[in-house]
């Protein structure tokens, strides 16, 4: 069991940042399973039309970079804990899960983002 989380928590983290860094119909042929479900509502959903979003990210914000920060592996799931820096120096830190199916592909796909804000009501980090 611990190896399928290892592999899946290794695959989504390949998938995310070569989607992110403008290659995800590669992500897509490697990564994704049969079907692609898409919950994140600027995004339509299945396979083409996130091709279609991230090759328009990689065109319209060249700059943009990504660091991985944590990942947790449960069942089929894997959750990836990032920040994110866009062009203006515009800094987010995302939550990201995803499905696998049973050949550890993914299937599946939530997230959540948020603009780290110039200052906080607390000394904690965003991470």
């Amino acid at each position: 069991m611990s190896e399928n989380l290892n592999r899946n928590k290794e695959n989504a983290i390949a998938f995310y940042r070569m989607s992110y860094e403008g290659n995800p119909r590669e992500a897509v042929q490697l990564y994704v399973g049969s079907d692609y479900i898409q919950h994140n509502p600027l995004v339509g959903d299945g396979k083409e039309p996130f091709i279609k979003y991230f090759e328009r990210m990689a065109r319209e914000y060249p700059d943009k970079s990504i660091e991985f920060v944590r990942e947790v592996a449960e069942g089929n799931l894997v959750v990836l804990h990032t920040h994110q820096v866009w062009p203006g120096n515009e800094e987010y830190v995302t939550m990201d899960f995803f499905r696998f199916d049973e050949s550890g592909k993914i299937v599946e796909h939530w997230d959540s983002m948020q603009q780290i804000p110039h200052s906080s009501a607390n000394n904690n980090t965003m991470y």
